[in-house]
């Protein structure tokens, strides 16, 4: 009567035994994949322009701090000389006498057109009586074109934006005296990127336009291209640009970690849902001849290799092992 179970026992186990046997394998064999360098890569401005102030004075009103958008042409802040108020009322009682002195050169000038005609004067006190004319006229026209830079340079008080972008600093605050030519902020335009410093061992190894891959601190990862690689070495390191699409600009010099191709190597890979875990120890079904049996390996960080999902096998397989996949 123990026959019955006993069948169907081992009606199971040729089924399982079966079941084995058709399951897909794969040859492991050696591929080429990137061999990556982990540095760090600042988030910096394409353009670091200084927003200067044209004329020395004080600061009496500033419209921006860090942080803030700008564009181009913009008053981010306006800076004041007394000076110039006085300048231009000196320069306004200077016209006044030098108009006063035109007319009373003007009214001489045509008593002696008059006296002339009458045979009373001179031809050659006529021509002095022009001559102060038009110097005083010149005289005039000069007092007016300074006051015309004068004006100017009051108007250049304000400190206009150079460029669209982002300010990154403002080392002034109101009420400070500042000389002309002193940055009153710092705007950082032109879009962002990331700046990186790779040791010059590995100078030759890098190519522009190779794809970087980048590690965010959310767990997300990007990809980004090295757009250009500096061709001085400053303090041991290879200066380079990498452009990312939705870079986040929200902290200018924040560190980014990224994984940098510097070379190739050879590497066994299976698929992840090959590699089983049990108890914190990693086994991979291996067939040889029409057995089969799980080894233990040692893996490495999972990789995409050709779209797909891959692990790297670091002991426990070799190449040309058929691994059973599920």
């Amino acid at each position: 009567m123990y026959r019955p179970p006993l069948a169907r026992l081992v009606a199971l186990a040729l089924t399982l035994s079966a079941s084995a046997t058709a399951a897909e394998t794969l040859q492991v064999k050696p591929v080429t994949i990137p061999e990556w360098k982990a540095v760090y890569g600042r988030v910096e401005a394409r353009d670091n322009v200084p927003a200067r102030a044209r004329i020395g004075g004080t600061v009496v009103e500033l419209k921006v701090t860090e942080g803030d958008n700008v564009s181009t042409g913009d008053v981010i802040a306006t800076v004041r000389d007394d000076k110039i108020e006085f300048q231009i009322a000196a320069i306004d009682a200077q016209l006044l006498g030098l108009k006063a002195s035109l007319d009373n050169a003007q009214a001489e000038l045509a008593r002696g057109e008059e006296l002339i005609k009458r045979g009373v004067t001179t031809a050659q006190r006529l021509d002095a009586l022009r001559t102060q004319v038009d110097v005083v006229r010149n005289q005039i026209a000069a007092a007016e074109a300074q006051r015309s830079v004068i004006v100017q340079q009051g108007k250049e008080g304000s400190v206009l934006a150079p460029t669209t972008g982002t300010v990154l600093t403002v080392p002034v605050t109101r009420d400070t005296v500042i000389m002309a030519g002193e940055t009153v902020a710092t705007i950082g335009g032109g879009g962002f990127f990331l700046r990186l410093a790779v040791p010059e061992r590995h100078a030759d190894l890098l190519k522009e336009g190779a794809t970087i891959e980048i590690d965010g601190t959310t767990g997300d990862h990007r990809t980004g291209r090295l757009a250009k690689i500096y061709p001085e070495i400053d303090n041991g390191r290879v200066i380079a640009d990498v452009e990312v699409d939705a870079l986040p600009t929200n902290f200018v010099n924040k560190r980014l970690l990224i994984r940098l191709p510097v070379g190739e190597r050879q590497a066994l890979l299976v698929p992840q849902a090959a590699v089983t875990s049990r108890y914190g120890v990693d086994y991979v079904t291996v067939k040889s001849g029409e057995a089969t049996t799980e080894r233990t390996v040692v893996t490495a960080k999972p990789i995409t290799h050709e779209g797909a999902p891959m692990t790297e096998i670091l002991t426990g397989i070799r190449a040309g092992d058929e691994v059973v996949l599920p």
